[in-house]
């Protein structure tokens, strides 16, 4: 195999993981019929509960808020099934039949059927203010010197995409690894990589922006964060996605419902991802 299709083959896999979790997901169907769909009183969600910025079981998360406007302008009451973004999540609870929606998962993900984005956003670099070191691309001379945070899923960092860029520049030796798990027991794991930014434990960070946004808003010292640029790394290495709501594999009917709440409410929904800190772009042109 090429090292070019090798490299396409591993950000897929990163992706599809990534889904949830920043978003995390597997996928199977057990499709209801549109009768049991349309007599629903619920509108039932598959969600993580200790996920922030996206999610937590006391619903402060931003598809929280986001799933109770949903909910709220449609008069149905909003039921969640919680469970770890992991391997599994949707053979667990879409499959399973427990819930009907996932929140957040990128328009190309083939295991789910995705509804009209509801944003664009980028990864980012991240770095301390005072530090001023105005990181913008993979090619800054300046990463020669850094210690650079990113996450990963396995022991090896051969399937984040920050880490493909990196190491097709033998930056490798500067990669310090955060596991996008981390220690479940304790709140938002995936917040340890930026607040090694905070601490100085590394000197720049690679994030997906939702993550980094609402967590630097949290830092207590200042984060600067820049858009990775370019926005895809060539020969194939994307660093910006259009981000959906995910339903069952055949279910039209309640795609095409999301896709007018989605109309409906957002100007409401844009809001609030920007409370959160979310790095918002331009959709791209349809």
């Amino acid at each position: 195999m090429s090292s070019d299709s090798e490299g396409h083959t591993a950000v897929r896999v990163w992706h599809e993981n990534m889904a949830l979790c920043l978003p995390l997901l597997v996928f199977g169907v057990m499709a209801m019929s549109p009768a049991s769909r349309s007599e629903q009183p619920s509108l039932r969600v598959c969600a993580d509960p200790n996920n922030l910025p996206f999610s937590d079981s006391a619903e402060n998360g931003f598809e929280n808020r986001i799933a109770t406007l949903i909910a709220r302008g449609r008069g149905q009451r909003l039921e969640y099934t919680w469970w770890p973004a992991r391997r599994g999540f949707i053979r667990n609870t879409l499959r399973a039949g427990r819930c009907d929606i996932v929140m957040g998962v990128p328009s190309s993900y083939e295991l789910t059927l995705p509804s009209t984005p509801y944003y664009r956003s980028t990864y980012v670099f991240v770095t301390r203010t005072d530090r001023h070191l105005a990181v913008r691309s993979f090619d800054d001379t300046v990463l020669r010197h850094l210690r650079i945070g990113i996450h990963m899923m396995g022991d090896d960092y051969a399937n984040s995409p920050a880490a493909l860029s990196l190491q097709r520049r033998r930056l490798g030796a500067q990669i310090v690894g955060y596991m996008i798990y981390g220690d479940y027991s304790k709140p938002h794991p995936p917040s340890a990589l930026i607040n090694a930014v905070t601490r100085g434990d590394v000197d720049v960070a690679v994030a997906w922006g939702p993550l980094a946004g609402y967590f630097a808003k949290q830092s207590r010292v200042p984060l600067t964060l820049a858009n990775v640029s370019p926005a895809i790394d060539l020969p194939f290495t994307p660093f910006v996605f259009d981000i959906a709501l995910g339903v069952r594999r055949g279910d039209t009917a309640r795609r095409a419902m999301l896709d007018s709440e989605l109309v409906r409410h957002r100007v409401d929904i844009e809001r609030i991802l920007r409370d959160f800190g979310v790095p918002l772009l331009n959709a791209r042109a349809r």
